[in-house]
């Protein structure tokens, strides 16, 4: 086979590091953006935040101030008809009050350096559940055959209080380390548990769990008898609610069988819920909209765009003509440091592009309410602003629009479309809507089922199936009819 040179011309897509960049960035959130920033103008000494330049810039003009001040003759400052032996001021004065009269004595604290910490995560409970009952364990009386039982309790309790395993199950895993240990010391020492903070705590159950939280109760409190009777003789018709039976088996009226139920609502059905270290996360919105004389602005946040500019000092110690590893490296800095303000700013163009016909296409949600929500799809904000639906998703991810109805996800505006009877279209968000306000509005005694949900809004012209409205209705985490049944 004779081997030959050819020549062919051809056009493909390149992704280039600075391209690969701004898609990086594009998808990042507020607060990973700003992690991200924080990093590159720690390595980079080309960067510098404009907030740190003004900083400077005032240190400076203090600075030229204290030496305009410096530079005074003392006569001026002490006074043009007073000299330097006049102003002088003897070291022992008389005076008829005490240091400690005046000024506070000393204390071991000391002030923070940071004047601006946040005061609600210093509050905030950093204990778990297990180290609650842990130190109560501590501050109890427990031998040491208890001790280690107790441990194997507190260990298996999760997150919402209860106790998943059985107390044979803890039994044969203490069976190697407790060689005498009884099953009825098990069932001792969960009951001595039980009888810790939070109410209702070590429950293997949720029927036990109230009947443990009705303990702490007053012996005075109205109908408690009544109730603890409910839970421990009739909870399954009250799981059913099964009103009818349960004022035959409690032989009460219907206004007394409210106040049981009422005084039932009162307990919490996760008392490990009380205890939490989990920190609270703050959604920091990318976008304003308001409402400008009856035209809807978007505007960006500029506590989460990044503020960044090239440093005129290092960057005017870079020459032309020099090769010197030194130089090299400046330049190289100074061109990412250009790549990453251009990736921020085309960003911030996009994000506030896409906002913009978001908030077009969805006037009647921010007028009227999820029920006017518009069906929309990636691909129509694609095609209006000219840009693929892969940079859609990637802008609309993890990014907020605070609106006068509230904050949303920008993710939020889209959604899939319904036919409906007039040939037109209506998007699932207000289908969810009208369902919520269907539920809302039906009668306590009697609930909608998702048969007769889907002909009330088939009446409106919104052609759903049942299964469809379950779909919907679970999502929404709303329970099924049987179990939204309540007295009146």
């Amino acid at each position: 086979m004779k081997q030959s040179l050819q020549l062919k011309f051809g056009q493909h897509l390149t992704m280039t590091p600075q391209l690969q960049q701004a898609i990086r960035l594009l998808q990042l959130s507020g607060i990973e953006l700003q992690q991200e920033i924080q990093q590159a103008l720690e390595s980079n000494p080309m960067l510098e935040s404009e907030d740190e330049s003004g900083e400077e810039s005032r240190s400076a003009n203090e600075g030229n101030e204290i030496d305009a001040e410096q530079e005074q003759p003392a006569n001026e400052v002490i006074g043009s008809d007073t000299s330097l032996e006049q102003a002088s001021i003897p070291e022992d004065l008389p005076v008829d009050s005490n240091w400690d009269d005046i000024y506070e004595p000393n204390t071991n604290y000391s002030a923070p350096q940071d004047q601006e910490r946040d005061f609600e995560v210093q509050g905030q409970v950093t204990q778990s559940l297990q180290e609650h009952l842990m130190w109560q364990l501590q501050m109890s009386t427990f031998s040491k055959t208890d001790e280690i039982v107790a441990l194997a309790i507190i260990d298996s309790i999760d997150d919402d209080g209860y106790l998943p395993v059985s107390i044979e199950e803890i039994h044969q895993g203490l069976a190697g380390e407790l060689e005498n240990l009884e099953l009825d010391e098990v069932e001792a020492v969960l009951h001595r548990v039980q009888t810790f903070d939070p109410p209702g705590i070590a429950a293997r159950d949720l029927r036990e769990s109230m009947l443990l939280q009705f303990k702490q109760y007053d012996a005075e409190t109205p109908w408690l008898a009544e109730t603890v009777r409910l839970v421990k003789d009739h909870f399954d018709l009250l799981a059913n609610r099964e009103y009818p039976q349960l004022i035959r088996k409690l032989k009460v009226s219907e206004a007394d069988l409210q106040q049981i139920i009422g005084l039932i609502q009162t307990l919490n059905p996760r008392p490990g819920g009380l205890i939490s270290n989990s920190q609270p996360e703050y959604i920091v919105p990318d976008v304003f909209v308001k409402q400008i004389k009856g035209i809807w602005k978007v505007e960006l946040n500029p506590d989460v765009m990044p503020k960044l500019s090239v440093n005129t000092l290092y960057s005017n110690m870079i020459k032309r003509a020099d090769n010197s590893s030194d130089n090299n490296y400046l330049k190289n800095q100074l061109q990412e440091a250009r790549w990453l303000i251009k990736s921020l700013r085309s960003r911030s163009e996009t994000l506030l592009k896409v906002a913009t016909c978001i908030v077009e296409r969805q006037k009647a949600f921010l007028e009227h309410g999820e029920e006017k929500m518009k069906p929309l799809v990636m691909f129509d904000i694609a095609e209006a602003v000219d840009m693929h639906e892969s940079t859609i998703s990637r802008v609309t991810t993890k990014k907020y629009m605070h609106t006068p109805k509230g904050i949303y996800e920008l993710k939020y505006f889209f959604s899939s479309h319904v036919s409906t009877a007039g040939g037109g279209a209506c998007s699932s968000t207000a289908i969810r809507a009208m369902l919520k306000k269907l539920i809302a509005n039906e009668s306590p005694s009697k609930p909608l089922s998702d048969s007769k949900l889907a002909k009330l809004l088939e009446e409106k012209g919104i052609n759903v199936a049942r299964r469809t409205v379950a779909k919907y209705r679970e999502a929404m985490n709303i329970p099924p009819s049987n179990e939204r049944k309540r007295l009146i």
